[in-house]
């Protein structure tokens, strides 16, 4: 992925705008888009209180709101940031009444994010244009398709975690030779810089197939001990004491390649002096749980090895297991794998997606 400039865990200038820029309009954007940026990130949700936004949502509303700037300056014909409620409520009715179909939870974020950005520029705005109700059940606002959740689960496969050879001492690097070894059936003196090649670590594999079979929150990767691991049954056992937004036990079923590479990075991890003190299973390389923000960032990564242009959220995840369970096993299954106390929540994953039924359509004629 191409290094640019990061506010807050965002990309300040993304191509399309970088394009559309000269030198002296880019200066002034990019200090614009680094003050809202962080205004949203530290600030925008209350700004008497100070509290800011959690991730996702800043980066949702940064992103709609480079759109919108775009978008006027297409109908412009020029750079300004000199922006009114009126083309506010007109790029909010085109994207209601335009040719393409936006789900009502876009429509509703891109309502928040131009809200968030008037009041940014000490502006208030209401729109004058209803925004489709999010009430009642709805489909999840992000969707991974299943050849994007294939595409995923290969690119992680490039995605390595050992350190680097040259960077070991002599200790260290005996110590991963004698794991190199095990692991690829060879003899301790034949390990040599070659094997670091093809030895991607299974730290990134076994996060990102856990959280597609088993839809993991973002909270539960940050959460996820070693105990939950059952490798002999293919599973992952979650106490009630770890649970996330109940107060159950769950037991939630793994692919056998996913209990494979969970094995793998099991015995991995006993090389990592961080884990030496604690049960947690992931850590990030500064040795801290897994969030939102450190997951986005290993999702940017995946998605631009995959080749997958659009966006979406570690939730997308979570909602495409929901659905494709649903489909495939039924509601019941659906709210096991999912970890739901009450049917109603996974109510929503019992809708097939539009494809599918214009397909059906076709068939019945």
């Amino acid at each position: 992925m191409s290094e640019r400039a990061k506010v807050e865990g965002i990309v300040l200038i993304y191509e399309p705008t970088e394009d559309y820029l000269n030198e002296r309009q880019l200066i002034a954007y990019r200090n614009h888009r680094e003050k809202l940026i962080k205004w949203l990130a530290r600030q925008g949700k209350d700004p008497e209180r100070l509290e800011g936004y959690a991730y996702d949502t800043y980066y949702t509303y940064a992103n709609i709101i480079c759109q919108f700037h775009r978008s006027i300056w297409d109908e412009e014909g020029r750079f300004t940031l000199d922006l009114t409620h009126q083309q506010a409520d007109e790029y909010l009715r085109g994207l209601i009444l335009g040719d393409r179909e936006y789900s009502a939870s876009h429509l509703h974020n891109a309502k928040l994010a131009l809200k968030a950005y008037f009041r940014f520029i000490g502006n208030d705005w209401e729109p004058d244009i209803s925004v489709p109700s999010q009430s009642g059940v709805s489909q999840p606002k992000d969707f991974v398709t299943e050849e994007e959740r294939k595409a995923l689960r290969e690119a992680v496969l490039e995605y390595g975690s050992l350190p680097a050879y040259a960077a070991l001492d002599p200790e260290e690097r005996r110590e991963w030779k004698q794991y190199l070894a095990r692991r690829f059936g060879k003899p301790m003196k034949e390990v040599g810089p070659e094997d670091w090649s093809r030895a991607n670590g299974f730290k990134y594999v076994s996060i990102l197939n856990a959280s597609l079979d088993a839809g993991l929150r973002p909270v539960e990767v940050g959460r996820a001990k070693t105990y939950w691991v059952d490798i002999e049954n293919a599973a992952l056992r979650i106490p009630e004491k770890d649970s996330s937004k109940n107060k159950d036990n769950w037991t939630v079923s793994l692919r056998e390649e996913t209990t494979e590479y969970l094995a793998q990075w099991l015995s991995e991890r006993e090389m990592y002096e961080k884990y030496d003190s604690t049960e947690s299973l992931w850590l990030t390389r500064h040795g801290n749980p897994y969030s939102g923000k450190s997951l986005r960032v290993l999702l940017d990564n995946l998605r631009d090895i995959a080749g997958i242009e659009r966006d979406f959220s570690w939730y997308a995840i979570r909602h495409s297991t929901g659905t494709y369970m649903a489909r495939e096993e039924g509601l019941a299954a659906a709210q096991s794998q999912l970890r739901h106390r009450r049917e109603e929540t996974t109510m929503k994953y019992d809708q097939a997606p539009v494809s599918d039924r214009r397909e059906a359509l076709n068939r019945m004629g």
